[in-house]
């Protein structure tokens, strides 16, 4: 399995890594009922396949997500690259609630160090930058966490420009996550040349885009979800992008299937064709669901692949335009 150095550190990471947030079960934005017994097995799952890192966070599911991923470790000897998060505490609805102060950070760092039964953190990330006034206040304290070894390397996610400018005045950034798939493409403008141009690894979440660009979802099949699931909710998911998001991914399967891979295996290496992207966060709830993807990073996409997909993506937001009265990127 390919492995890319991230950013600024000493971190090789494969290209794909191990997403935690299904796994987390029932909060503000769950994906419904969740098997824990399934949940660590996916996670033993990964280890075994060769995927040499983890990505979870305190608010997946209200600690619930590092607790599993505490679990799952004790039960084998690989010492996977560990990534949390902070910045996000919930309230008595399990509805997320924004906080970087400095005295909070340092004590979401210990109650994550105890869920996940580990010494240090490899990779601690600032989930959200709210409220935005605090977030020099919370890389500070970051900062400190790194000096005193607490954890190894921190970096931010969902971070536009300006604030990363305000951050690296304080401590440097070693990484940044945003969202990215083929349907939502933002993250090409600034971000991608922005932390190229300054060192900083780019871990991608979402490259199926919660599931849509697997060629498993019908009608049918979205009639299904758990009426927490909170992708009922999303944009992507209801009319009249779904439809038209369904007829594009309809569209990816001769692609895939020329290559012997699935729609989902396509998603995940079309994001890794950026050079800007050191690794893509894929989430399983299943072991038989990191097996199909966790490969999928050694699938080098073809330039003439490349320009297929990109003139269906303008096909599909030339559709969305009409359908919305407005454009929709993503491109």
């Amino acid at each position: 399995m390919r492995t890319q150095k991230l950013g600024n550190s000493d971190l090789e990471l494969t290209v794909v890594g191990l997403g935690t947030w299904a796994i987390g079960g029932p909060w503000q934005f769950g994906w419904g009922p969740q098997d824990d017994n399934e949940a660590v097995a996916a996670i033993l799952r990964a280890l075994d396949l060769g995927i040499n890192w983890i990505d979870t966070a305190p608010i997946y599911g209200c600690g619930h997500s590092e607790e599993l991923v505490g679990k799952a470790l004790k039960q084998t000897k690989i010492k996977p690259i560990i990534a949390t998060k902070c910045s996000l505490l919930w309230n008595e609805k399990r509805e997320k609630v924004g906080c970087l102060k400095a005295k909070s950070i340092r004590k979401e760092s210990e109650d994550s160090l105890k869920r996940l039964g580990i010494e240090a953190i490899d990779l601690y990330q600032m989930h959200w930058p709210d409220p935005e006034a605090d977030i020099e206040e919370g890389w500070g304290e970051m900062a400190r966490l790194k000096k005193e070894g607490k954890v190894r390397f921190i970096g931010v996610c969902n971070y536009n420009t300006r604030q990363l400018d305000r951050i690296r005045k304080i401590a440097p950034v070693t990484s940044l996550q945003p969202p990215y798939s083929m349907i939502r493409r933002d993250t090409e403008k600034e971000l991608l040349p922005y932390c190229a141009e300054h060192n900083i690894g780019v871990v991608v979440y979402s490259p199926m885009q919660r599931g849509l660009l697997t060629g498993k979802f019908s009608k049918q099949y979205l009639a299904t979800l758990a009426p927490d699931d909170h992708r009922l909710r999303m944009p992507e998911f209801t009319e009249p992008q779904f439809s038209v998001n369904l007829e594009f991914v309809e569209k990816l399967k001769p692609i895939a299937q020329k290559a012997g891979k699935t729609i989902a295996q396509l998603a995940i290496a079309w994001v890794l064709h950026r050079p800007e992207v050191t690794a893509a966060i894929v989430g399983a709830r299943k072991p038989a669901q990191i097996a199909e993807t966790a490969f999928a990073g050694d699938w080098i996409l073809s330039q003439k692949n490349i320009d297929e997909i990109e003139k269906l993506l303008m096909e599909c937001e030339n559709k969305l335009t009409n359908a919305n009265g407005s454009t929709r990127s993503p491109s």
